[in-house]
Formats: structure tokens, sequence, C-alpha cells
């Protein structure tokens, strides 16, 4: 086949480099089946990648993409078939294994998901890997008994691609939803999600007392650090946390207060290697819950020529919702 277009990572004597370069299929990394990537999204990793800011790349050279969605091309898989839409998130993808910004990508056929019925491949890119995180904490949330009933829900970082989905998701099912920002101009755009509070990110981002006035029933937190601190504190008896995202920090200055005079559950999310099941119980989730106008209204598309610009964008809190990126 002729060469395709897909951004590179290089890291040499040279220094750390991201770039478009031309490929051939011969340079395309192990797997049984091909795909012809069609969308992929930025992801707020796909900037740590990009940028070097994060040692999230663990090999070079290297395809950054958390995510793509495609149509197999080639198939020795017993799952998929030349023809048939698929998707792909997390998996080392981007980090260990060439990922989805690249005009074709091949995989092992454990790490795809045929295109749920009632997304179309654009719908499945806007949710992506960030969305999808953000429904592994509803259902954390969900699994530990948490009901609307109990009181509202906090959302962290709600204006970024986990929170935004986050947010849509859970007032789709019911939850009080409060939304925390840095971004008070995104207020608007907040509550057209869902929302039904938005607080400053300031509230939570500075260190507080072991316990405070609870406030929150539970909540979904993407930013870590003192901020999921503070949330645990003000976390009401029995509640739960489900904690996915580390953008204010890696530490957590707690104590044990909150989890032994409160019962209160801190749940860890993580999305890149979730079984098969519950990856596919993840995203029929999303095509049911969803509420695909809400989606629309999160989503900004993007040509692929635009692909470096704006995964360095969101490492600088410049991307707002999603992100989907037109590959072919």
């Amino acid at each position: 086949m002729s060469a395709f277009t897909a951004i590179r990572i290089d890291k040499d004597e040279a220094g750390y480099r991201a770039a478009y370069a031309q490929l051939a299929d011969s340079e395309l990394m192990e797997g049984d089946v091909d795909v012809a990537v069609t969308h992929s999204t930025v992801n707020y990793k796909d900037g740590l990648a990009v940028t070097g800011k994060a040692p999230v790349v663990r090999r070079f050279p290297m395809i950054p993409g958390v995510d793509f969605a495609g149509v197999v091309t080639r198939s020795s898989h017993p799952n998929f078939r030349p023809g048939e839409q698929v998707i792909a998130g997390g998996c080392g993808l981007g980090e260990q294994h060439f990922g989805g910004f690249s005009q074709r990508a091949r995989v092992s056929g454990d790490w795809l998901v045929h295109l749920p019925q009632g997304l179309t491949p654009h719908q499945a890119m806007a949710i992506g890997s960030a969305g999808y995180t953000a429904m592994l904490c509803v259902m954390a949330l969900e699994r530990q008994g948490l009901e609307p009933s109990r009181g509202p829900v906090v959302v962290t970082g709600a204006a970024g691609g986990v929170g935004s989905v986050a947010v849509a998701l859970l007032a789709a099912l019911g939850w009080r939803v409060v939304a925390s920002t840095g971004r008070p101009e995104e207020e608007s755009y907040l509550k057209g999600l869902g929302a039904s509070e938005i607080v400053d990110r300031a509230e939570l981002s500075v260190p507080g007392k072991p316990l405070q006035k609870q406030r929150f029933a539970g909540g979904v937190d993407t930013v870590g650090s003192v901020t999921l601190a503070n949330v645990l504190a003000q976390t009401s008896i029995d509640g739960v946390v489900a904690a996915c995202g580390n953008a204010q920090g890696m530490e957590l200055p707690t104590t044990v207060a909150p989890f032994i005079l409160r019962g209160v559950s801190l749940i860890g999310v993580e999305s890149v290697r979730p079984s098969l099941p519950l990856r596919r119980m993840g995203w029929e989730r999303l095509a049911r819950d969803l509420d695909k106008g809400l989606l629309a209204r999160m989503t900004e598309t993007a040509p692929f020529a635009q692909a470096l610009e704006r995964a360095r964008s969101i490492v600088a809190g410049k991307i707002r919702g999603r992100l989907v990126i037109e590959i072919g």
C-alpha cells in the first residue's frame, strides 16, 4: 500500500519532538487487525505525550493518540472482519503501541470494540477515552449503591473532557450536579449540560481541614491533590467519590478522617486496560444514556492538520469539552 500520514514522536540526542511524517505499512507495530482510521480525539494525555510535559510515551518512535475509530481493512482475529466499524481506546495506545493520530493502525483485535449501535464514528470519538472514563466513574458510584436521592454530587474539572461528559451523564440520570471549574466564563456551558450549581475551583483547590461541612453525597474527581482531599472532607456519611485524574497533582494530602469517621469510599477508576465485558458495558451505557444533543454541544471538530496544535492547546487549558480530529 502507499505511504500514509501520522504524527510521530521522536526522542534522541537532538531532543524531544513531535511532527507529521510519512510512514509505510511495514513500519506499523504488530497486530492481527489493520484499521483505516477515520476519526480520533484529543485527550489531556495526548497533549502530555505531544509536549513531553509528562513521561507518557514509553518507547520511541511513537505515534500518539489514545483513541481512534475506523474501518477494518485486514483481520486474522476471529471477532472482526474487513468492512466492520470499530473503536479503540487505552490499551497502551499512544504510549507503548502506535496510536490514533495516524491514517492507519495495526492493533490486537482484543483491544477493539465494534462501534455500538446508535453511535457514529464521530460521536464515538466525541466521547473517546475521556467520556468513557466519565462513564466508568458513574458506574463506580452506582456499584456502591449511590442514588440521586442521597443528595448532590460534585464534578471537579467540570469544563474538561471527562468533566463535561460526567456532568451530562449524571444530570441525565437524575442527579443534582455541582460543577467545579476554574473558568467562570463556562457557567452557561456547564448549566447547558445539566449542572445545577457552579462553584469556583478556588473553593476546593486550597488546603482545608481534614473534615469539613458535609456538602456532597459523592463526586467525580478529575483533578487529584488538594482538590480531591477537600472533596473527601466535604463528602457526606457513606458517600462515594470516584477519582480518575491528576490535573492538580499526584499527591493526596488527606487523613483517614473521612474514611473512619464518615465511612466515605474513595474508588479509583482506571480506563486504560479494563476487562472486555466492562468496556462493552461502558460503551453500551454511553450509547444509551448520553444525550447526543448535549454531546454535540460539548464537541468541536478539527482536521488532522491541526491535531498537533490542538494537542498542545489542551495542556494549556485552552480546550473546552471534547475535540474530534477528522483523520480520513
